[in-house]
């Protein structure tokens, strides 16, 4: 077991190239070794960046698993830059007394209204009229071109009802959407009444009912191929699906299919199974709307996600839990 005491002034590894203003706070206040550059480490600039340090703060790109998590002796803190933890294995961390953190809510507005963008975008085929202008193919409008969708009126199934699903629910509202939702749990009747929103225990149920579904749960081994080929083929021709959590958590193979074969009428990724690969086919579909996980892309997001990761170092050295400590529950 490593020595779980906490020190003063942490040796602390950033794997990744943050925001100005959050590197130069973090050189100040710790003992810190930041890696510039906007890519990834090697597998073997990981273990070498992890071998002494006392609390590394790795992305979404990296993977933490546990022979990584072996191979740093002195690793006291896990300090993750971003919300999802998917890519660090909790169990190995926990079996060695390691703490790992995270930076919940300050990604849930521009997360949310990503999503929107896309339920807006694929029934009104925003990115098909974007590039008909941009061919010189476009002569002008007529009655007949481009027609999409109106999404007034229209059932949103919301799979994860937590900060963002909420958070969707309510800008949805306002577009007209009624909203349904499939959670772990039921939210108490006054958050139902004030979102309008109706709960589905059964998330086949929800399926069949929705007429775009929006997923918005964390990826885990509860989650991971959630919405598999079964539960896609419950989903009615009409229906678009939107991904702006995590990759793993649908069957992109059996999106696909579906969607090749107007089994749905389209879908909005700004996520994929195998990121940064995209299936090919994919991309020769005119019906989906794709964008680079950048739903959590602001510059306002990525410096409050800076100021959690040093507000859980600074907690940890000075002896203290860390306020976003991330629990039993995620594993």
């Amino acid at each position: 077991m490593p020595d779980t005491r906490r020190c003063s002034h942490p040796r602390v590894v950033v794997t990744r190239e943050l925001p100005d203003q959050v590197m130069d706070r973090i050189a100040a206040l710790f003992d810190a070794r930041l890696y510039r550059g906007d890519t990834r480490l090697s597998r073997d600039a990981l273990h070498a960046a992890v071998a002494e340090c006392d609390v590394l703060v790795p992305t979404v790109t990296d993977a933490i698993d546990a022979d990584l998590i072996a191979a740093a002796p002195s690793l006291k803190l896990i300090a993750n830059f971003g919300a999802g933890v998917n890519h660090i294995d909790l169990r190995a961390a926990r079996a060695r007394g390691i703490i790992v953190t995270n930076t919940p809510g300050v990604l849930t507005d521009d997360t949310a209204d990503m999503t929107m963008a896309l339920i807006l975008s694929v029934p009104r085929r925003l990115a098909e009229g974007e590039k008909l202008v941009r061919s010189g193919e476009w002569h002008g409008w007529s009655p007949g071109g481009m027609l999409g969708h109106r999404i007034g009126g229209k059932a949103l199934g919301i799979v994860g009802m937590g900060r963002i699903g909420q958070a969707v629910a309510a800008r949805a509202r306002a577009f007209g959407l009624s909203i349904h939702y499939h959670n772990r749990h039921r939210l108490p009747a006054v958050l139902e009444q004030e979102l309008a929103a109706t709960w589905h225990a059964d998330l086949d149920d929800l399926l069949r009912t929705a007429d775009i579904v929006t997923v918005h749960t964390p990826l885990n081994d509860d989650s991971r191929m959630l919405i598999d080929r079964r539960r896609i083929a419950l989903m009615r021709p009409h229906v678009y699906l939107i991904n702006a959590s995590r990759g793993g958590i649908v069957d992109e193979e059996a999106l696909v299919d579906a969607l090749e074969d107007k089994r749905l009428a389209g879908a909005g990724l700004d996520v994929w199974e195998h990121e940064p690969r995209i299936d090919p086919r994919l991309l020769a579909l005119p019906h989906v709307v794709m964008t680079p996980h950048m739903g959590s892309a602001t510059f306002e997001g990525r410096v409050a996600s800076g100021e959690k990761v040093i507000q859980n170092i600074r907690m940890w050295a000075d002896g203290h839990r860390p306020p976003d400590q991330v629990l039993e529950g995620w594993a």
